[in-house]
């Protein structure tokens, strides 16, 4: 039993960290395992772009279902801290902010930093492209 549930813990690490970054070469090349970055068109998880699997480490795209972050399903144009079914912290409740695309720029760009207190806790996407290709594929999410 130890054993299952420790090899478990150990593959759920792995598939958090799997997304926390992409080497170099897969940033300027816009590839990643031979995918694509094109922008999504769909809410199919081949049009995700490759930058979405920091998101996805955390986050699911069907409506209703959450992992350790809440759903992302129809969240573009929503207020934030409002997704039914997930607990917010206090501050991401009381931050009035609505999920557009200059939002969710700044947001993505430094959780923690704009919204003091969050759980999220993740340090942020710097690549402007990146944040934009998962920003119009928030906008396919229905």
């Amino acid at each position: 039993m130890r054993k299952t549930l420790f090899a478990g813990s150990i593959a759920a690490l792995a598939l958090m960290l799997a997304g926390c970054d992409k080497p170099a070469e897969e940033k300027a090349t816009g590839t990643e395992s031979g995918g694509s970055t094109t922008a999504a068109t769909s809410a199919s998880a081949d049009a995700r772009p490759a930058a979405f699997a920091q998101c996805a480490a955390c986050h699911a795209v069907e409506a209703g279902k959450h992992g350790v972050g809440p759903s992302l399903a129809g969240v573009f144009g929503t207020k934030a801290g409002d997704v039914p079914g997930y607990a917010f912290s206090d501050p991401m409740k009381a931050s009035g902010l609505i999920w557009d695309e200059q939002t969710l720029d700044s947001y993505l760009t430094n959780p923690m930093k704009m919204v003091p207190g969050t759980r999220m806790t993740y340090y942020g996407m710097s690549d402007p492209a990146d944040r934009k290709a998962v920003i119009d594929y928030l906008k396919t999410l229905r």
